[in-house]
């Protein structure tokens, strides 16, 4: 090992790495919670130390040249490895108190998880949570947090998930909408009655339609992809919403229709890293999460 030939600064290189993969100086320093002239300084830096010319300005954000492009690879590497060492000693730290960072969808979130948090603060009041509120599938491998709460089973191999349970979700909508266009009895009479959609109308009528709903992206005459906006509009009568009966119990003014509609099956999975399950605050909350979600 040539030791003499490592002399740049690990922080600048992060920079670097931060700038190149999220497009300009202001997004990277966003990311990394610096200040954008901290940031650039820490480029800088690195070009003068390595002798070489990484960025290029391209309108409000920049370009790799070509020796950027050249290091690029190496430098992820060294972002993959510092990521590991990261979790290697994460996962053998002693200690309880600390943060920890749980993914779940926003609706999750929003709903399940606030009372779920009050709890833990009672048992343990030395662990900080952070709650990742995203409908997207957190990659834990980089450590966008450290437990994720998932409707689906994870394949990676360094992933460690536990089955909760099985739960269900079914179709609901508000006493208004039901005095305003009467209370459908069977799948059919769902066909011309506007819907709620979580994604966009094209997706979700595709997926009812697979479940066996007579509906058409025409039904879908209101979506957002933030799911607690979207149960908000069934709460507030505008259309027939799908939702977690472990949500739907706790929200008031919706009732379940079309009880012959068979219930869609949701999966509640929850994951983590392999080297973050021996960290004992890990584990902590991880069976916290795991006996208050069986419930």
């Amino acid at each position: 090992m040539n030791w003499q030939a490592i002399s740049f600064d690990w922080n600048q290189v992060r920079a670097f790495l931060a700038t190149a993969e999220e497009g300009s100086l202001s997004a990277a320093a966003r990311a990394l919670g610096l200040a954008q002239p901290t940031l650039g300084r820490q480029v800088a830096a690195l070009e003068d130390r390595l002798g070489v010319t990484l960025f290029e300005r391209a309108g409000r954000g920049v370009s790799l040249t070509q020796s950027g492009r050249d290091l690029l690879d190496h430098v992820r590497a060294m972002g993959e490895a510092a990521t590991r060492i990261a979790l290697v000693a994460a996962g053998r730290a002693e200690g309880v108190a600390g943060k920890v960072c749980i993914s779940a969808s926003d609706a999750m979130a929003a709903y399940l998880l606030p009372d779920i948090m009050a709890e833990l603060s009672e048992t343990a009041p030395e662990i900080e949570i952070e709650i990742l509120a995203t409908n997207s599938l957190s990659d834990l491998l980089r450590r966008e947090a450290d437990i994720a709460i998932r409707h689906v089973r994870p394949e990676e191999p360094d992933l460690v998930a536990r089955l909760i349970r099985d739960g269900q979700a079914n179709l609901y909508a508000a006493p208004a909408f039901l005095r305003r266009h009467g209370r459908p009895l069977t799948v059919e009479a769902l066909r011309d009655l506007p819907f709620i959609g979580m994604a966009s109308p094209e997706r979700m009528a595709m997926e009812f339609a697979r479940m066996g709903l007579p509906v058409t992206a025409r039904n879908f005459r209101h979506y957002s992809d933030n799911t607690v906006v979207g149960w908000e509009m069934v709460r507030r009568g505008l259309g027939v919403g799908a939702m977690i009966d472990d949500i739907a119990r706790r929200t008031p003014g919706v009732e379940r229709i079309v009880p012959e509609f068979p219930a869609i099956p949701v999966q509640i999975w929850l994951t983590t890293h392999r080297e973050l399950r021996t960290s004992k605050r890990i584990r902590v909350v991880f069976d916290f999460l795991a006996e208050a979600l069986a419930r």
